[in-house]
């Protein structure tokens, strides 16, 4: 009887531990998943940004500016300009 009662506490024990084992990896791994959902988060408003950047730098008004005083280029005349159509090129 003293041997049964011993191997069911010792039983008991191991099963303790490990329950206490898993329960401590649960909540590391619950704390990583949290950082990584800050971080996360993070690059979504990073990427807003960037985004916002991204629209300002490609304006048409900027481009052209960029376009005629870096470049130097300049609108051509009505008669030099050619327009493409499906149905071949019209002047």
């Amino acid at each position: 009887m003293i041997r049964i009662n011993m191997f069911l506490l010792l039983a008991a024990v191991f099963c303790a531990l490990g329950i206490v084992t898993s329960q401590h990896k649960a909540r590391k791994l619950f704390q990583a998943l949290e950082a990584e959902q800050r971080h996360a988060e993070k690059l979504d408003v990073e990427f807003d940004q960037l985004q916002l950047e991204l629209s300002t730098w490609a304006t048409s008004p900027r481009i052209e500016k960029i376009a005629r005083e870096k470049l130097k280029m300049h609108t051509p005349e009505a008669g030099r300009v050619l327009t493409a159509s499906t149905g071949g090129v019209a002047r």
